[in-house]
């Protein structure tokens, strides 16, 4: 009885921590914008962070003022806005990351890529997210540089999924 606990345990530790998740751009509203240093870089953000396929990503900003543009690795290079893979203009993004790799993401407004308002976010294989799902729990100094994860109904499912799984192993534990 023990064992098929633990391996209920091990099914949900591989299936339900794999679940896509939406990843606020920055950790924070206000995010894509200028950066004010290269410390405060989105790259700076995104290194920290990890990505796998079907997560998405969220940008909140000004739609009048502003967009996100997914551009190739060339483009983002030299800032060029003329020629986007796709544009986003309408103040609260989401983009799918649908592949492992690189993803390059420019500002639309004039000049602000030039200035640091850029972002390329490197997706795992779908072999690291696997690695990922089992890893230990990250310590708490790790989860605030981390990034922000926008509310789903997701999270409540998972948790629902979560208690069940403790419910089942207390039945057999006793």
């Amino acid at each position: 009885m023990a064992g098929s606990s633990a391996s209920l345990l091990l099914l949900f530790l591989l299936f339900g921590f794999s679940a896509a998740k939406e990843l606020l751009v920055g950790g924070k509203t206000d995010a894509w914008k200028v950066p004010s240093s290269e410390a405060d870089s989105l790259n700076q953000w995104a290194e920290k962070s990890r990505f796998k396929v079907g997560d998405y990503l969220v940008w909140k900003y000004d739609g009048g003022k502003d967009s996100v543009l997914q551009v190739n690795k060339e483009d983002y290079g030299s800032c060029n806005t003329s020629n986007p893979i796709e544009e986003y203009k309408d103040g609260n993004t989401k983009v799918k990351l649908d592949r492992p790799g690189p993803h390059y993401f420019i500002s639309g407004a004039k000049g602000h890529c030039e200035k640091g308002q850029k972002l390329v976010v490197v997706v795992m294989t779908p072999k690291h997210s696997r690695d990922r799902a089992i890893s230990p729990a990250s310590s708490p100094a790790e989860l605030e540089e981390g990034p922000a994860v926008a509310p789903t109904s997701s999270a409540t499912v998972l948790q629902s999924g979560f208690v069940a799984v403790l419910g089942v192993l207390a039945m057999y534990v006793m």
